[in-house]
């Protein structure tokens, strides 16, 4: 049975992390070097770090704090924001990155995944798809690290899931927008629908607010990890409190 993988999230803008509810009204919660070191310190399996500004701006990510937290853990991270091009990867990559997430370039040239996975290989690139539902319909939403440039595409989130595979990504991250922040639970029927159309480790996101999100994620879907923010941010739980909860639930994860 493979290992199931606990990852914090940390949004980034403007040098801080920040948190928002259905990606809207974001905040700062902390510092990128001071959480990275916590969440590592604490057993996370990896990091997960967004730059929400970067794709907005056209814009890449900073390779200056994505240097200064590759210096700081020890555990694998992935980067996204802005990457759009073979170069702008291979700059975050040599910047210390283990993966990295594209999202909004993704959409606007599907090749691009083809492109990073024949320079990087496949367990390099990771696709994040932001798929919000309405009436059990779900599109996928890009540009969503700002209010003013969110926009629903009219890809319909199953079809994306088929071309992002067909072109060479090795993971995706299934950020389900309707449930992020509201620390409701992951949203499991969503998942389920999708999970069928996945051929390759997909990480769900969006909703954790308890131990038992992460029983119910794991137990239900084929959700190879779970992705979670303020549930760690706002110190409701603990990583190692998270994952001794998980053991003696008999889900399969790697120890603190």
């Amino acid at each position: 049975m493979l290992t199931k993988r606990i990852i914090p999230c940390l949004d980034v803008a403007n040098g801080n992390v920040v948190k928002g509810v259905e990606f809207k009204n974001h905040t700062i919660v902390g510092s990128i070097i001071e959480l990275s070191e916590k969440y590592d310190s604490e057993g996370a399996d990896e990091l997960v770090f967004y730059d929400i500004k970067a794709s907005t701006k056209n814009a890449l990510v900073s390779k200056s704090w994505v240097t200064e937290v590759a210096k700081n853990i020890s555990i694998p991270f992935c980067v996204a924001g802005g990457i759009s091009s073979v170069s702008s990867a291979r700059e975050i990559l040599n910047s210390g990155a283990d993966k990295v997430s594209i999202n909004s370039p993704a959409i606007e040239d599907p090749l691009l995944i083809k492109k990073l996975a024949k320079e990087f290989g496949s367990q390099c690139v990771v696709v994040g798809i932001d798929s919000f539902a309405n009436n059990n319909r779900y599109s996928v939403h890009a540009k969503t690290g700002c209010e003013k440039t969110t926009h629903e595409t009219n890809i319909q989130t199953i079809d994306w899931i088929n071309v992002v595979q067909e072109m060479g990504a090795g993971e995706i991250v299934l950020n389900c927008m309707n449930q992020d922040g509201k620390r409701s639970g992951f949203d499991l029927n969503q998942i389920k629908l999708l999970q069928n159309n996945i051929s390759i480790p997909f990480i769900a996101s969006g909703g954790a607010g308890s131990p038992e999100d992460f029983v119910d994620l794991f137990t239900n879907t084929n959700a190879s990890g779970g992705l979670a923010a303020s549930i760690f941010h706002k110190n409701i739980i603990s990583l190692p409190v998270l994952k001794k909860y998980l053991k003696l639930k008999k889900i399969n994860i790697r120890n603190v």
